[in-house]
């Protein structure tokens, strides 16, 4: 038996995710190739109600991480400056790339375990007129909160600066109002919520961010004014993962099939809910308060006498494959994510391993 993944990303696939990436080998210079990126595209805007008028979906091959450094790196003009929220691992990625591409940026930090510092971005906003973009993660997963991103898309509109967001573990589950945002851009991948397979990542950007900005090219892979131009003419400037894609377009109509991503966050909250109630009555706490959390993974503090290393070894050994802290919170909680193939059957299992484990 496979085991269930309940680390975040990449997820259990389901029997027509993987048997998709079995279809025929396909050059992606061909016409079929040209079809399926065009598909996809389509359907990737579609989720949430956006026009191809005024939107794009580009797609790349890499990581989420690989979209997030597209976004900073295309959307940001050569005199423009960015505000970096950080209360994790991934809003200090943010700065990492802002960093190594000599991107002007300012931060503004609050602890891991803390939310978003909105008086903090409102008085930089308020005092730094060089900003042009705030950049920031909308779920943190390094303890799986979700960040208030109505408030600061308010403050944005305030200050008048556009807002790129790393939506990598949030796009399809998580409610994304672009417009309200003031979003220029949203970095996501295939292999989260969406429930493909890692390869495929892409970048839903508004195509007057890429057209009204006078930019030097600061990558040449991951250049998104390339992609898109390409794409809109039905190619691509590099070659892309073809069987990633297959799999893509199997999920996302999977996805579109169980009732978009509503239904999508109904579910994950569902099994979460089970999840954190099952574990409340064996002593184990979580990190957050459920109504500060993502739909997508909450993380639980490590019960007294348990190693993280220990609770791996005896869920793995029953088949659930759990989800280390990061950095300071390394020897402090797991983490568990509700996404990818997971059958009632398969959680009355898990919630065995608990006890067994646990009690």
């Amino acid at each position: 038996m496979n085991p269930i993944l309940l680390n975040p990303g990449p997820v259990t696939l389901s029997e027509r995710v993987r048997t998709a990436m079995l279809r025929p080998d396909l050059c992606h210079r061909e016409v079929e190739f040209a079809e399926l990126q065009g598909g996809l595209r389509s359907k990737l805007l579609e989720i949430y109600d956006l026009s191809a008028n005024d939107w794009a979906a580009v797609l790349l091959t890499g990581s989420g991480t690989a979209a997030v450094e597209a976004m900073v790196t295309s959307c940001v003009p050569d005199k423009g400056s960015l505000l970096i929220v950080e209360n994790g691992v991934y809003g200090e990625r943010m700065s990492r790339i802002a960093e190594a591409h000599g991107i002007a940026y300012e931060r503004v930090v609050s602890a891991w375990d803390e939310p978003m510092d909105l008086s903090a971005i409102e008085n930089t906003l308020s005092m730094a007129t060089a900003i042009t973009h705030v950049a920031a993660v909308h779920h943190e997963t390094t303890t799986g909160r979700l960040n208030d991103l109505a408030t600061l898309g308010e403050i944005c509109q305030a200050a008048g600066v556009r807002l790129l967001l790393d939506g990598v573990s949030s796009f399809g589950a998580e409610t994304l109002e672009f417009d309200d945002w003031r979003l220029d851009a949203c970095a996501a991948t295939a292999n989260k919520c969406l429930h493909g397979v890692p390869g495929t990542a892409f970048v839903i950007v508004r195509r007057a961010a890429l057209r009204d900005q006078n930019t030097a090219r600061r990558s040449v892979y991951l250049d998104l004014r390339d992609y898109l131009a390409r794409q809109d003419q039905n190619g691509t400037p590099f070659t892309q993962s073809v069987q990633t894609f297959y799999a893509l377009d199997e999920a996302l109509d999977e996805f579109i099939e169980a009732g978009g991503w509503q239904a999508r966050h109904r579910l994950f909250v569902e099994r979460l809910a089970a999840i954190r109630e099952r574990l409340v009555k064996l002593d184990v706490t979580p990190l957050l308060d459920a109504r500060d959390c993502s739909c997508v993974l909450h993380a639980f503090e490590l019960p007294p006498g348990k190693t993280y290393d220990e609770l791996h070894r005896i869920l793995k050994a029953r088949g659930f494959i759990i989800y280390a802290g990061q950095g300071v919170l390394s020897d402090r909680v797991f983490r568990l994510s509700a996404m990818g193939e997971i059958s009632s059957a398969d959680l009355e299992r898990l919630f065995d391993a608990f006890d067994a484990a646990l009690k």
